[in-house]
């Protein structure tokens, strides 16, 4: 009962945070630069001032929101409207995604821990819902404890994964936010303010990713360890 009321509170909670994060980044979008810059020009911008040359920017194609830094092949992936944008919202991205790079570049220890998990967690995440439906199953009608152990630990790894994230995000905005500062891209108190916001909304939904899976997997925990008992 006590899940049920965390994960739908939770649920809750995430689609008010959505929401809200795209009602920010519609009103950050309709107030124009000071500097008439767009996100792939500030993008170049503060990945040559941070002394990076290697990193290509690119127009993602996955649609609205799409954006992303790729440590693999050295790209910033900027959704269209963020890549030609030229509004506070689209510099705030664009210089978030840019301190992806900026992590990269100098090793940051995060970051270099989480691209190490990702391998595995892209393959945990892709069969936890299967394994543990199947261990669910294999618990009930036989008792046997090891599938769901498994999906336990599938789960477990992808929801680790998502804590780790937390303060890949919130430092790539405290170096994004820095940075516009520093190069006067965002001069005045209603750029600086609304670039602040918008980033802050935007890391609310990893925050809020991270719970959920958080009690997912101590909904499925106690199911493991609780029914042995």
């Amino acid at each position: 009962m006590l899940y049920w009321v965390l994960f739908i509170g939770i649920a809750v909670i995430s689609w008010i945070v959505q929401s809200r994060f795209k009602n920010k980044f519609k009103k950050y979008s309709e107030i124009p630069l000071t500097s008439g810059l767009s996100g792939a020009e500030i993008a170049q911008k503060m990945l040559h001032e941070n002394g990076i040359y290697d990193v290509q920017i690119l127009v993602a194609n996955e649609g609205q929101l799409s954006d992303h830094y790729n440590p693999a092949n050295k790209t910033v992936n900027l959704s269209p409207e963020v890549y030609h944008g030229r509004s506070v919202a689209a510099a705030a991205v664009a210089a978030h995604e840019c301190g992806h790079a900026v992590q990269h570049a100098t090793a940051y220890s995060w970051l270099q821990f989480r691209s190490a998990m990702v391998p595995v967690v892209s393959i945990a995440s892709r069969l936890t819902s299967w394994v543990l439906m199947a261990g669910v199953m294999l618990m009930v009608f036989s008792g046997n404890p090891w599938i769901l152990a498994i999906g336990v630990g599938a789960l477990f790894l992808t929801t680790l994964f998502s804590f780790i994230t937390l303060p890949v995000e919130f430092d790539a905005s405290n170096r994004a936010l820095a940075w516009l500062d520093a190069s006067n891209v965002t001069p005045n108190r209603e750029e600086h303010d609304g670039a602040k916001d918008a980033l802050k909304w935007a890391a609310m939904t990893y925050v809020v990713a991270a719970l959920s899976a958080l009690v997912t997997l101590l909904y499925y925990a106690y199911l493991l360890f609780g029914r042995r008992d």
